[in-house]
Formats: C-alpha cells, structure tokens, sequence
C-alpha cells in the first residue's frame, strides 16, 4: 500500500517535499490577516467615528457558520477520497483553492470586491480549511512509524507556527499596498512544487471501465459519495477513543474559535489596536509556537503522555480566554499571548492519538471525522458569538464587561478540561473493524 518506507533519507524526503508548499502557502495566509482586519474595517464602516464595527463582526459570523455546515460533511469525503485515490492529487485540489480569492483583493479592496472574496472566500474555505491539515497529516501517517508520530507532528506544527511568523513579519515589514500581490504569488507556487516533487504514499484504486448512461453515471456518483461520507462517519463512530476525543475538539473547538473569530475586532474596539500591533501578537505568538511545539514537546510528551498534553493544553487554553475576556489594558492581549503558546500543544497531541487510534488504510477517514466534529463546531460558535460580542460592545449593553462573550466561550474549554482527564485512551487500533477489510474496499467514486 506504502510505496515509501521511513528510512533514514527517504521519509525525510518525503516530509521536506510536503512541508516547505505547506510552510509557503501558510505565510501567503497568514500575511494576510492583520491587514484583513483593517480593510474590511474600512470598507464597511469608514463614516463610524470609532472603532466598533458590528457589521464586519456578523459577516464574519455568516460566513463561518456558512462555511462550517459544509465542512461537515466535505471533510469526511475529502479524506475519504485522499484514502481511495491517493494524498497528492487531493493536496493538489485543495492547496490550490486560495489563490482566486486573494486575487480579487489584489485587485480592488472596495466595498463590491469585498463581498467577491467573501464569497470566494467562503468556497475555498469549504474546499482547504481542516481538509489539507488533515490529508497532510494522514501522509505523515503513511511515512512516519506510530512510536514517532507524536514528535513527528510536534515539528510539523512547529514549522506551520515558523511559516505563521514569517508570515506577520511580512506583514509588519511590507508595504501595505503589496502584500495581496506577494500572497498571490507564493500561494501559486505551492501547487506547482507539489506537483513537481510530492511522492504518493497510496496506491490508487484501480478504476474499472464501464459503459453506462449519463443519469445512470450521476446516479453512481451520488450513491459513492454518501457510502463514502457514511463509511468516513463509521471510522469514529466505532472507536470508543475516537469518540472521546471528538467530543473533546468539539468542545474547544466551539469554544476557542468563538474567540478567534471577534478577537481582532475585539481588540480593534476596545484598545484601537491597528495592523501593527495585529502583527506584534501574532509573532510574539509564533515565536513562542516554535519553541513549543520543536523544541517542548518532544521533552514532555514521554513524562506526560498525550492525555497529559491534552489537559495542560485546555488549561492553558481557558486561561487565555479569560484574560482576553477580562483585559483591563492594552498590554493585557500580549500577556495571554504566552497562554496561545502552550494551548497550542493540543493539535500534535490529537493528530496522534487518532492516527494510532485507528488503522493505516483509515488515516484520512478518521482525521476527516475530527475536522468535521471541529467543522461542526465552528458554525455554531458564531450563532451565538457575534450577537453576543456586538451587544457588549455597544452602548446599549446591559453592563460593563465588553469581554463578556469571550468568557462565555471559556466556560466550554472548562468542559472539555473535565472530560479530558477522565479519557482512557484505547492500548491501540481497534481490532474489530467491519469497514476495514479487503472485501469492504470501496471503488472509486467515477468508475
């Protein structure tokens, strides 16, 4: 099934060939957001005399919420697919899908291009956002040994928080009148490099040739496509661990990514803080990232386990939201900075114990069935975030705490720091798995 073996040069091949497109398209990205925030600020509220701008903050919301009811189900078929026809042509597929938006603010950050890339925007979300971590975490998998795998991912994180810093150092340093354009640029030769030098790890399933009607054609489609949805779903929903830590993403998940998504517009309300200092936390963020996730994590990961990295990650994590939440001056953000550089952790630690949770020809399936749990939780968080955050940070809020949302989103990484110290992870890959054998292999979708 594995056409690469972890040796000494060929994994390591493997990885520096699947990690630098990563490392690149996540700079493209992540340059990007500091200034988003001032762009969308101005374009949709350039007569508000302050900084408060409700209108950015629910469409945000919308197209989160938007964009997470159809990750829900496009994570799972995503994975299922990288399992069936192989990890490279699905990376293709969905490091390409962030170039078109970009280049609409490229060229014109009017109100009209706006709504362009929102919509855009909201596509290539459905397309890459959860499914190219995933898949590129299921390749991993097939190269990686499973008593490696946890540092292994430790390092990939840490490498994805390098790319984050020199994305916000590019940010801090360029003018802002080029940066969409060197976005566009580094954005469009990841898929080329993968293209060039990425080795399949998946042997695809051979297709068997048929003669058959078009409607008889659609038809096929569709029914592969729910029995591949439905088989993706069964990889969790058979494994008790797998269970267990998807109601644990859940939990931070729709905890945390309420916060992330009013935090800079938060900020930008409370405290007038600009690109500038966007950018200032971000790096402070990514440098602390780094040495967390290289350097840390391979140190703990043997003292305490990933249950243990688990809990002092949710720990780390309700701390940061409650200062956020809490944060009485403009040095406060910075201070739980620190919090985002430990609650990080948690990423690795998942991305292990689900790819030893479950079995090697089910990598991309189970990682699909987390990020679509993750996916189901980032739309609802904003059903209830954006109301919540505009009232409180207006003056028409009942009483004076314009954090209160974020503390509101607290409380569930606290449930999730509960059922994380009762899990009893499984001492392996179920056995009895009826979806995982050589008669139940599924064809492709388009035979």
């Amino acid at each position: 099934m594995r056409e690469i073996e972890w040796s000494r040069y060929g994994g390591l091949r493997a990885l520096i060939h699947l990690l630098v497109p990563l490392c690149v398209h996540f700079v493209a990205e992540e340059m990007t957001v500091p200034l988003l925030v001032d762009v969308t600020t101005k374009a949709f509220c350039d007569d508000s005399k302050s900084n408060t701008c409700p209108q950015v903050i629910y469409l945000n919301g919308f197209q989160q919420t938007f964009v997470g009811i159809f990750r829900v189900v496009m994570l799972p078929f995503l994975g299922q697919l990288a399992d069936e026809y192989g990890r490279k042509p699905l990376l293709l597929f969905t490091i390409s899908a962030s170039i078109l938006p970009f280049a609409v603010l490229a060229w014109s950050d009017s109100k009209q291009y706006l709504y362009a890339y929102y919509v855009l925007r909201m596509i290539s979300h459905i397309i890459s956002q959860g499914s190219l971590s995933c898949i590129s975490v299921a390749y991993v998998a097939d190269v990686v040994e499973g008593s490696m795998r946890t540092t292994a991912f430790g390092w990939i994180s840490g490498l994805f928080a390098v790319s984050n810093f020199l994305g916000n150092l590019l940010s801090r340093v360029l003018p802002e009148d080029y940066i969409f354009e060197v976005s566009i640029l580094l954005l469009a030769l990841c898929p080329v490099y993968l293209k060039l030098f990425l080795v399949e790890t998946i042997k695809p399933a051979p297709r068997q040739e048929q003669h058959s009607s078009c409607l008889a054609t659609i038809n096929n489609v569709f029914k592969k496509q729910y029995k591949s949805v439905k088989n993706g779903l069964a990889v969790g929903a058979n494994s008790g661990t797998l269970k267990r830590i998807a109601l644990i993403t859940f939990l931070f998940k729709l905890g945390m990514s309420g916060i992330s998504s009013v935090l800079l517009y938060y900020l930008k309300s409370v405290f007038a803080f600009d690109k500038n200092q966007f950018s200032d936390i971000l790096m402070l963020v990514g440098i602390g990232s780094i040495f967390s996730q290289i350097l840390l994590l391979p140190l703990i990961n043997p003292l305490v386990g990933e249950k243990g990295i688990l809990c002092i990650s949710l720990l780390a994590a309700t701390a940061y939201g409650l200062f956020n939440g809490l944060a009485w001056a403009p040095w406060v953000p910075f201070m739980s900075a620190s919090f985002e550089v430990v609650y990080v952790l948690m990423e690795p630690a998942i991305y292990a114990i689900v790819s030893k949770a479950t079995s090697s020809t089910n990598q991309g399936k189970a990682q699909g069935f987390i990020a679509a749990v993750q996916s189901s939780a980032t739309l609802l968080s904003p059903l209830a975030m954006s109301p919540l955050t505009s009232l409180f940070l207006s003056s028409k809020a009942p009483f004076d705490c314009k954090g209160f949302s974020l503390l509101c989103a607290s409380l569930f990484m606290v449930f999730a720091l509960f059922f994380a110290w009762r899990l009893n992870l499984d001492n392996g890959t179920s056995t009895s798995e009826p979806w995982d054998t050589s008669d139940n292999i599924e064809a492709p979708l388009l035979s």
